[in-house]
């Protein structure tokens, strides 16, 4: 059974990860240990804080090290950020998957066939492909000469909402939130409060993603997202554009024309 290590454990991540379950590979995450995940219901990420997490029917288990990784067909998450588990590791493809707009030190020495997502990454120099993340024609593209669309620093258009849907955060601290993914909430709702400072929606819709509670957050920080389109199943299902992305990756990890 091939095995692909993925780092980063998000809802973007998490569409590769389920595409790669789905195909038979075996899984380790990589995470830091308070992630820093909004979508929390649909990221793997969400096993550091649970211990176990299921996504889609894919479980997800927290563990201490790489002797432990599962062989029952669970999906193991290790608190790994440096990737130092590939010193005796040998995967078969490495995804980074951080989404951190900037290559986090993968390169493409690390396994046979290493794919970078979104802004950051240059095939064939960093990687062996590079994988568009942003929405439109090309989502999902598998690049083998060049780079991603640069970051726009705009998120997504979603039900025609943009940068108001995206929750911050108006204080540093923690959050101490009042509300759950999945609640429906109106325009000027405190959320739940950082310090003595509300945590206010912008506009109505379904809580989508909510920053864990013990996780320091800073002001100005992106700690939670309100869909305007107000479907809850939405909140607790992978993504189109994570499984498209997912799709991408899987197209990469067989391609022929990769060295």
């Amino acid at each position: 059974m091939p095995l692909a290590v993925v780092r980063g454990g998000g809802d973007l991540a998490t569409g590769v990860i389920y595409r790669l379950w789905r195909t038979g590979f075996r899984l380790l995450v990589l995470e830091t240990a308070l992630p820093m995940v909004i979508r929390r219901p649909v990221s793997a990420a969400q096993a550091m804080f649970d211990g176990s997490h299921v996504v889609d029917g894919m479980e997800v288990r927290r563990i201490a090290s790489v002797r432990e990784l599962p062989d029952d067909g669970a999906v193991g998450v290790l608190a790994d950020p440096r990737a130092d588990c590939l010193e005796v590791l040998r995967p078969d493809l490495l995804v980074d998957a951080i989404m951190a707009k900037r290559n986090c030190g993968t390169g493409r020495g690390m396994a046979p066939r290493v794919v970078g997502l979104g802004p950051g990454f240059r095939a064939p120099r960093d990687v062996h492909a590079v994988v568009e993340t942003l929405r439109g024609h090309d989502l999902g593209r598998v690049i083998l000469k060049g780079e991603a669309a640069p970051d726009t620093g705009v998120p997504g258009e979603i039900g025609g909402a943009t940068t108001d849907r995206l929750v911050r955060s108006p204080g540093d601290g923690f959050l101490e939130p009042r509300s759950e993914i999945g609640d429906l909430v109106e325009a000027g709702q405190a959320l739940g409060f950082v310090g003595d400072k509300p945590v206010v929606a912008r506009i109505g819709g379904v809580l989508r993603g909510l920053i864990h509670p013990t996780v320091p957050v800073k002001e100005g920080m992106k700690i939670g997202d309100v869909d305007p389109r107000a479907v809850r199943y939405h909140c607790f299902s992978i993504s189109d554009k994570a499984l498209s992305v997912g799709g991408g990756v899987l197209e990469a990890a067989f391609a022929v024309e990769l060295d």
